[in-house]
């Protein structure tokens, strides 16, 4: 069901975005203090029926969010930290679940008689940021690029920047202005069905089903059951450390990312990811065995956990605003959000169904999966660190068919024209 309201709601990332700017982001706080409302007061009515309501509208919650927060981010932050700005977000995002993964515990919040607090509190964080995001100034690019403020954007620049001369910011603006003026409006439907950027679409699409199906949220969604079939004695705190793995990590990943390179991270994470799928494999076949077989598994796990916010954790999440210039920029994230959210999905529905089949080798098919994806992003996914659009866009462009530059940018117009006049 949460998965559910994150797929609805991806759609909307883009519209949210570019009408209402960061008011919009405030205004769905509204949201997820609804879903925490009505799953911290579950027992005064039906309470299936209200958690199953408050998990769907905390889906749509951060459905919404997670295209928001990325995008927003991405506008403010400057070129040079622009990766480390954008892993921010996914830092926040394991420091939540790592919380959640406390309170839980049986002696404090996860009981019988606490658990209704337990989900209500997931709203906490959205009170949170409504009083703190009015502190926050509206995107510089925002102002100047969709509304045409000016005035507003340089001010917006001195609040990030402090005093210093926004000229040559403001002129990069106004190229990307002119840039976006010449392209046309791209939606969702054009976007896919235009060749002009499948290319970048492919390898946005691609780099978020290999976050989901790189058998992440199996480990996040029934880690607690594959430890203890693992042998180990307290499972619940092995979830916790998995936890703390996962926050440590991405706060290397903050430190690299921009010196390091996407590419770098995004080989580096899957492979590794690729190499502990098959360990974790043989420690669970043969941990009936061999007694030690069982810390193999669990070390497996751990820097499994590891080579996934290394790289495939974060990366994707940011790096969609880098592959497209203004125009189709809030249709890919759209797409891509959808992706990432339908892909959660599957595997939060089909995992049990997968390890009941498979029994000890279920994490063999992940394996072949995340060595497909590392192959794919060695040959396919270019490095975007410090590059702008125009630089970007050219290495797309490499493999396309030759064309004199009048003739390639009227064949792209038409090309864009008839694919939104379908």
């Amino acid at each position: 069901i949460f998965s559910i309201g994150g797929v609805v709601s991806s759609f909307l990332v883009g519209f949210v975005g570019d009408v209402r700017g960061r008011e919009g982001m405030l205004a769905v706080n509204v949201l997820a203090v609804a879903a925490g409302l009505l799953m911290g007061l579950c027992k005064m009515w039906k309470p299936h029926i209200m958690v199953i309501s408050g998990r769907a509208v905390m889906g749509f919650y951060c459905g919404l969010t997670s295209g928001l927060v990325p995008m927003y981010i991405g506008e403010i932050a400057p070129k040079a930290y622009r990766g480390a700005l954008g892993t921010l977000h996914q830092l926040a995002v394991v420091i939540g679940i790592l919380i959640s993964q406390v309170i839980g515990l049986d002696f404090l919040l996860g009981n019988d008689d606490m658990w209704p607090l337990l989900l209500g509190l997931s709203g906490a964080p959205a009170v949170l940021q409504s009083l703190l995001l009015p502190l926050c100034p509206e995107s510089p690019r925002y102002l100047y690029i969709v509304l045409g403020k000016e005035k507003e954007a340089r001010k917006s620049l001195h609040r990030l920047k402090g005093e210093y001369d926004p000229t040559p910011d403001l002129e990069e603006m106004k190229r990307e202005k002119q840039e976006m003026e010449k392209e046309a409006r791209v939606s969702i439907l054009s976007l896919i069905r235009s060749s002009v950027y499948r290319q970048q679409l492919i390898v946005a699409l691609m780099m978020h089903l290999s976050q989901q199906f790189s058998g992440i949220n199996a480990i996040f969604y029934y880690s607690t059951a594959i430890f203890y079939r693992a042998g180990v004695s307290q499972p619940v705190y092995a979830t916790i450390g998995v936890g703390v793995i996962n926050t440590i990590f991405t706060l290397v990943s903050v430190a690299l990312v921009d010196k390091a390179g996407r590419r770098t991270m995004l080989l580096v994470g899957l492979g590794g990811m690729c190499c502990c799928a098959v360990a974790m494999t043989v420690g669970l076949i043969f941990q009936n065995e061999y007694s030690w077989m069982s810390y193999i598994s669990m070390s497996a796990i751990f820097l499994f956990v590891s080579f996934f916010e290394i790289g495939p954790g974060p990366i994707p999440w940011f790096i969609v605003a880098e592959l497209f210039s203004q125009g189709p920029r809030p249709a890919a994230i759209a797409l891509a959000g959808c992706c990432n959210w339908t892909s959660n999905f599957i595997i939060g529905m089909t995992f049990p169904y997968i390890q009941a089949w498979t029994g000890s080798y279920v994490f063999i098919l992940f394996a072949g999966l995340l060595f497909g994806f590392t192959v794919f992003t060695y040959l396919r996914v270019p490095e975007t660190k410090g590059k702008t659009f125009e630089e970007i866009a050219a290495v797309f462009q490499k493999g396309r068919k030759k064309l004199p530059p009048s003739l390639k940018a009227d064949t792209e117009l038409e090309q864009l024209k008839t694919a939104t006049d379908a």
